[in-house]
């Protein structure tokens, strides 16, 4: 397993931000948006786990950087969720990690792009049972939320920041829009923000991010 990519900040580290590719990606991919982040969040930790390479069904195949195969675009995303559930395992022990080293859950984010943020999702509201500091879902879905799963109350205390691009074709709007709804059913205490992009991220959005973990880290 490769190891991951860790920006340590200029002051002794108090809170972390673990953030996830999307797929085809590697964890070099946020490195910019982690050092922009960092600037105003000086004794933030950033974290940038890398996927394995493995075959993807849907691209023919073709193993690339991915933390769970797709194996079906549609009606809905058809995964294999042993893989994510070895993903978000991975997440979990960074979790441990971190707070080994003396870093309050409450202080502890979870970020991730598009296959990434489905495995942030799922780390911080079906594996997880504590509260977080909160999580960070990048033009992403929710692929195992449904409408038997209910949270825990400690998993209701940590709060989204959902974001998506309105003209986004590879996972379309909608579907980010549902996982949203589903933190909004139960008790999570979500927000939704859409800007004019396709599947990407834009300057706009990083203040935002910025603006968002700033809040939460005074």
């Amino acid at each position: 397993m490769t190891e991951p990519l860790i920006l340590e900040p200029q002051k002794t580290a108090d809170a972390c931000v673990i953030w996830l590719h999307g797929l085809g990606a590697d964890r070099y991919d946020f490195l910019p948006v982690a050092e922009a982040l960092q600037g105003g969040l000086l004794s933030t930790r950033f974290i940038m786990p890398q996927a394995p390479t493995r075959a993807v069904t849907i691209n023919g195949g073709y193993a690339m950087p991915s933390w769970y195969d797709i194996k079906a675009m549609s009606p809905a995303r058809a995964i294999d969720e042993a893989q994510l559930d070895e993903s978000a395992a991975q997440v979990v022990a960074l979790i441990e990690a971190e707070r080994s080293k003396g870093i309050d859950l409450s202080r502890i984010f979870l970020a991730g792009f598009s296959q990434g943020g489905a495995v942030v999702l799922h780390t911080a509201y079906v594996a997880w049972q504590e509260a977080l500091g909160g999580v960070l879902a990048l033009s992403t879905y929710a692929p195992t939320f449904g409408d038997g799963h209910q949270l825990s109350a400690c998993q209701q205390r940590t709060p989204a920041l959902c974001l998506h691009g309105v003209h986004d074709p590879v996972v379309i709007p909608s579907m980010g829009r549902t996982a949203f709804e589903y933190l909004k059913q139960w008790g999570v205490a979500a927000e939704w923000k859409e800007y004019p992009m396709e599947h990407q991220v834009l300057p706009a959005e990083i203040q935002d991010i910025f603006d968002w973990l700033a809040a939460r880290l005074r």
